[in-house]
């Protein structure tokens, strides 16, 4: 795993910079299939998923879940696959569509900016960039291990025309680049039959109870938690907040981990004496316990959505 970038021990909040993403290009086994191989990987905070260890980690230190991000050009796939723990992901740009089932058959629904999706573990899942311009997911990952992805047998067969080849151990060896496989390592092996058929299968109206759609109309909303749009344990709350130009909102302390992200308009983040400044793109967390106050930019209304983990972890 690369190594993060030092942080000034001044700061309270740290933040990463929509302009400032480091992605990895070949994160995943099927980065060199045709269709799905200009995707870009984050890993904004916590180790993730990816099966590079080259993947540059922005932020490693746990939250109790993970925040990554997909960045892709019109037509570019990411291939069907199963999660451990629940994976949201946030429209920021671009037009995607989200296809179920092994083949990508079973449902399809396709989001627009400010929209949401939260797809439960053990069903296989793809996305696809169907725009007409670049687009960008934000993404919410449980738990600090988010454990390993299931790939759909047909991705092993792709990746290995391609020269991929993916260990038990969640890495990739590239042979196209002269690696090789060496002794004691073992290729994990082509997802079963069995493996499939014990997974979730969803239809049309169950995915779409897994979606939240865009709304600028109110000042909060509850995304996801108890009391949310969407209310099944996720390990975590996702509220948006939007504020017109110049409101304020008082944010409270909160002695658990809360991240910020800006999907439109600017905010001006204080956190005890020390004010930031966000875009839209930008991710930020915020210390544990510490008095917090969101405003919006004075050009026009933010919105931002928040997370917040366990207020018990630590």
């Amino acid at each position: 795993m690369a190594s993060p970038a030092p942080q000034a021990a001044r700061d309270l909040v740290r933040v990463v910079r929509y302009a400032g993403l480091q992605p990895c290009y070949n994160a995943f086994i099927d980065t060199r299939t045709p269709g799905s191989d200009k995707k870009e990987n984050f890993t904004i905070i916590g180790p993730g998923v990816s099966e590079n260890p080259d993947q540059y980690v922005h932020i490693a230190e746990p939250h109790g879940f993970n925040i990554g991000g997909a960045r892709q050009p019109p037509g570019c796939v990411n291939s069907q696959h199963s999660h451990d723990t629940e994976e949201v992901f946030f429209v920021h740009s671009g037009t995607w569509s989200f296809m179920l089932g092994e083949h990508g058959e079973d449902a399809k629904k396709t989001l627009y900016p400010g929209d949401l999706i939260s797809i439960p573990t053990q069903v296989f899942r793809g996305f696809e960039n169907t725009g007409e311009d670049i687009g960008f997911l934000w993404a919410v990952l449980g738990k600090d291990d988010p454990g390993r992805v299931l790939w759909a047998p047909k991705v092993f067969d792709m990746a290995r025309d391609y020269g991929l080849v993916l260990l038990d151990t969640g890495e990739l060896v590239d042979t196209a680049a002269g690696e090789n496989v060496q002794p004691g390592q073992a290729p994990m092996p082509r997802t079963t039959r069995a493996q499939v058929d014990a997974l979730q299968r969803f239809n049309g109206e169950a995915l779409d109870a897994c979606c939240v759609s865009a709304d600028v109309s109110n000042t909060w909303r509850t995304l996801i938690g108890p009391d949310g749009l969407i209310s099944r344990p996720h390990g975590f709350s996702i509220d948006q907040l939007r504020l017109c130009s110049g409101a304020a909102e008082d944010g409270g302390r909160y002695i658990g981990p809360e991240v910020l992200f800006v999907h439109r308009g600017s905010l001006d983040l204080q956190v005890g004496t020390e004010r930031t400044g966000l875009g839209a793109g930008d991710t930020a967390t915020i210390p544990r316990g510490e008095q917090r106050c969101y405003r919006a930019g004075v050009e026009g209304p933010v919105t931002v959505i928040r997370v917040r983990g366990d207020a018990s972890a630590q």
